[in-house]
C-alpha cells in the first residue's frame, strides 16, 4: 500500500537485499519463468519455452554466484572459453529440469493457495528486519528487481507449484535402519593383506626403443607438444593505499573540517509510529468518514493495534498493530512526516491526515533525539577521512596523467612509472593458464595476451584491478603458439616409451609369479632373484594412506576365500604391484548415536538420485529441443582514457 511512501528505501542496503532476492529466486526456479514471447528462445520444452532472457539472466547469477565463492579460481577457468559454453549448457540444462518439473505439476494438478503464498513471502528472510517482516523493505526490494507485488505473487505461485512436485519426490524415499547399519559395516570393513611392489626400473634393461617407435608416438600425439604462447610483462602498479603513508593531516585542519561539516556528525531525530490507512476506494467521503469513527474509537480507549488490524488498509503492517518501524525526516510522505513529527508525546495519536494513499490515523510509538559527536570522539575518524579524500584525490590525478603518458609514449613505461614515483617491474614468460600471482587478474591476463598488445606493442590502457588501484602493461617479450618439432621431443618421447615398456614388462613378470602361486607353486626363489620381497599390512582401511591408492582398490575388489586370490595392478609411479586378500575384518557396529545421521545422509542421497532419474524419464517423454545456446556476452570491462 505505501510502496512509495518511503524514498529513503533506494539506498545501498536495498542493493545488497536485491541481490540476495535475485540468487535465491532465479536458482530456485523464479528466473526460468520470467518468459517473454518476444525473446528469441534457447530450449523449447513441449509447448513452453526458455528465452534467451531466461537462460542469460540465470547464467549471469550463477557466475556471480561461483565467482563470489570461489574467486581467481573460477575466474581462472572462464579464460577458456569451452568450459564456459560447457557451464553455460549446465545451466540450461537445470533451467530444462525446472520447466520439465512444472510441467509435470500442473499435469497432476497440483494448486497453491493465495494464504499459503502470503505465509511464504512474510517468512521470507530477504524482506526481514530484526527478525520481522518489514512491508517497506519487500516494496522497495521488488520495486528495485522490476516486479509489482501481483507479478511477483504469480512467480511465487508458480515456483512454490513446482517445489510441491519435487519436495514430494524428495520425501518419499527412505532408508532401513537395516540397510544404514549394513552400509556402515562396509565402509568400516578393514582388510589385511601382502603385495609385492615390483620396480619398472630393473626391466628398463630388457626393453628397447627404436627411431620408429618415437616417430609413430610422435605422428599420434602430436597435440601433446603443442606449446602455449607466451608473455613477459612489464607493469607499472598505482593504488590509494600506496599514497597514504605521505598524506599529513593537521588536528587544526581536522577540526576545521569537523565545524564545516557539523551536519555529517549530527544523528537526525527518529520516530517510530503505528498508523492506520483507510484508502480512498469509490467514495472519498465515506473513507474519511470511516477514518473519523476509527479516531473516535481511539479516542475512546479502545486499543489502537486490535483496530489496525481489524480496519487497515496496509495489510502488512496491520499484522504488526500498524507498526512502520523507525524512519526521520524525509523518508515518508510530506503529510504523513508533518504529523508524524508534529506528535509531542510517546502515546499521542494524531488526527485524521490525508496523504495521496489516503486518510491516516498516527500513533507516536517512541522517539530517537537528535545527537552531535563532539570532535574528540570522532577526530582519528575526520583524520583518517581527510586523509583518504586527500589520497584518492592525488590517486585519481595521477592516473589521469599516467593514461595521458601511457597513450603518448606507446613504446614504454618508464615516464608512466616517473608519474607513479615507482619502478617498472616485469615478470617471467607465463601463459594464460599460469600468470604470476602479481598480474594474476582476469582482465590483466585477458590484455596481456590481446592483438594489439602482442602485435602493435603498445601500452595498455589503465586498467581497473579494483577500487583505487590500477596497473599500466606492456609485453616485454612473447613466444607464439607453435608444436615442438621431433627432434625438440625426441628424448622425452624415448623416455616415456622406456617407461611404458618397462612398466609394462614388470606387470608380465608379477603376472607369471601370480599364476605361479595360484598353481600352487613356490615363488621364494623367483622373488630372491629379483630381490623383492612381501610386505603385510593389517586392517587397510578403504581411505588408508600408508598403501598406494592403486593398492587399496585393488584390495577391496578382491573376495574373500582362497589365500591364492590376487590381482596385478600398475601403481602411478610406473611401477607395478601384486595384491593378495588375506583376511576381511568385519567393521564396528553402527553407533546408536550416529544411526540417525546416517539413515538421513543415505536416505539424502538416495532422493537426490530419485529427483535426477525422476528429471531424466521426463526429458526422455518430452519434446525438448535445444533452439539456440548462442554466445552469452561477458560483461564489458570500462578503462580510463585521456
Amino acid at each position: 500500500m505505501l510502496e512509495r511512501i518511503r524514498e529513503g528505501t533506494q539506498g545501498t542496503w536495498a542493493m545488497a537485499i536485491l541481490g540476495l532476492v535475485i540468487l535465491s529466486f532465479v536458482f530456485a526456479g523464479v528466473g526460468s519463468y520470467i518468459n517473454s514471447s518476444a525473446d528469441t528462445a534457447a530450449a523449447k520444452v513441449n509447448d513452453d519455452t526458455i528465452s534467451q532472457a531466461d537462460l542469460e539472466r540465470a547464467y549471469q547469477n550463477e557466475r556471480g554466484r561461483m565467482e563470489s565463492q570461489y574467486g581467481e579460481a573460477f575466474a581462472a577457468l572462464t579464460a577458456d572459453s569451452a568450459y564456459l559454453q560447457q557451464f553455460r549448457q549446465g545451466v540450461l540444462d537445470r533451467l530444462i529440469g525446472d520447466k520439465l518439473i512444472e510441467q509435470a505439476a500442473v499435469d497432476l494438478g497440483l494448486r497453491v493457495s493465495d494464504a499459503q503464498i502470503k505465509q511464504a513471502i512474510v517468512a521470507m528472510p530477504e524482506f526481514q528486519f530484526d527478525g520481522k517482516f518489514d512491508n517497506e523493505r519487500y516494496l522497495a526490494v521488488l520495486r528495485q528487481a522490476g516486479f509489482q507485488p501481483n507479478d511477483f505473487r504469480d512467480y511465487m505461485r508458480v515456483d512454490m507449484t513446482r517445489r510441491q512436485l519435487s519436495n514430494a519426490l524428495l520425501g518419499s524415499e527412505f532408508t532401513l535402519l537395516e540397510e544404514t547399519t549394513q552400509a556402515y559395516k562396509l565402509q568400516q570393513q578393514t582388510r589385511d593383506a601382502r603385495y609385492l611392489t615390483v620396480p619398472a626400473d630393473m626391466f628398463k634393461g630388457d626393453v628397447t626403443v627404436s627411431q620408429s617407435d618415437v616417430e609413430n608416438y610422435y605422428q599420434a600425439n602430436i597435440t601433446q607438444f603443442d606449446t602455449q604462447q607466451q608473455v613477459s610483462l612489464a607493469y607499472v602498479e598505482l593504488s590509494v593505499d600506496d599514497l597514504l603513508a605521505g598524506i599529513e593531516v593537521s588536528e587544526d585542519e581536522a577540526e576545521q573540517y569537523y565545524e564545516q561539516n557539523i551536519q555529517d556528525f549530527r544523528t537526525q531525530e527518529e520516530r517510530r509510529a503505528s498508523h492506520i490507512l483507510i484508502e480512498f476506494g469509490d467514495d472519498q467521503q465515506k473513507a474519511e468518514q470511516q477514518a473519523e469513527d476509527i479516531l473516535a474509537k481511539i479516542n475512546n480507549g479502545e486499543d489502537f493495534a486490535e483496530l489496525a488490524e481489524t480496519f487497515s488498509s496496509d495489510t502488512f503492517s496491520a499484522e504488526n498493530g500498524g507498526d512502520l518501524d523507525w524512519f526521520s525526516m524525509g523518508m515518508m510522505d510530506p503529510a504523513f512526516e508533518d504529523a508524524a513529527f508534529a506528535l509531542q508525546n510517546v502515546g499521542d495519536v494524531s488526527d485524521v491526515v490525508e496523504s495521496e494513499f489516503g486518510f491516516h490515523i498516527i500513533k507516536l510509538t517512541d522517539v530517537k533525539p537528535e545527537e552531535t559527536s563532539p570532535f574528540a570522539d570522532v577526530k582519528e575518524d575526520v583524520i583518517a577521512k581527510l586523509k583518504a579524500e586527500r589520497a584518492e584525490e592525488e590517486f585519481y590525478a595521477k592516473q589521469l596523467r599516467m593514461a595521458e603518458v601511457a597513450f603518448e609514449t606507446p613504446d614504454t613505461l618508464d615516464e608512466v612509472a616517473a608519474i607513479a614515483e615507482v619502478d617498472v617491474k616485469t615478470t617471467v614468460m607465463f601463459s594464460q593458464d599460469s600468470a604470476p600471482q602479481a598480474v594474476n587478474y582476469p582482465n590483466v591476463v585477458s590484455q596481456a595476451f590481446s592483438d594489439e598488445l602482442i602485435n602493435d606493442q603498445v601500452n595498455s590502457d589503465v586498467i581497473e584491478l579494483e577500487d583505487n588501484h590500477v596497473m599500466f602493461i606492456r609485453v616485454a617479450d612473447y613466444e607464439a603458439q607453435r608444436t615442438k618439432s621431433l627432434d625438440e621431443v625426441s628424448v622425452e618421447i624415448n623416455d616415456i616409451l622406456l617407461a611404458e615398456q618397462a612398466q609394462q614388462a614388470a606387470k608380465e613378470w608379477a603376472e607369471t609369479v601370480l599364476s605361479d602361486i595360484q598353481s600352487q607353486q613356490d615363488v621364494s626363489d623367483k622373488l630372491q632373484t629379483k630381490g623383492i620381497e612381501w610386505q603385510e599390512q593389517n586392517a587397510v582401511t578403504r581411505n588408508a594412506s600408508q598403501v598406494s591408492p592403486a593398492v587399496v582398490t585393488a584390495l577391496f575388489k578382491l573376495t574373500d576365500g582362497e589365500e591364492s586370490n590376487g590381482q596385478v595392478v600398475e601403481l602411478f609411479n610406473g611401477d607395478v604391484a601384486l595384491v593378495q586378500l588375506l583376511e576381511v575384518n568385519e567393521g564396528a557396529d553402527l553407533p546408536s548415536s550416529d544411526a540417525a545421521a546416517l539413515q538421513n545422509r543415505l536416505t539424502t542421497m538416495r532422493a537426490q538420485f530419485t529427483y535426477s532419474e525422476f528429471i531424466n524419464a521426463l526429458r526422455e517423454q518430452a519434446d525438448v529441443e535445444i533452439l539456440s545456446l548462442i554466445h552469452i556476452s561477458e560483461p564489458t570491462r570500462r578503462y580510463a582514457i585521456s
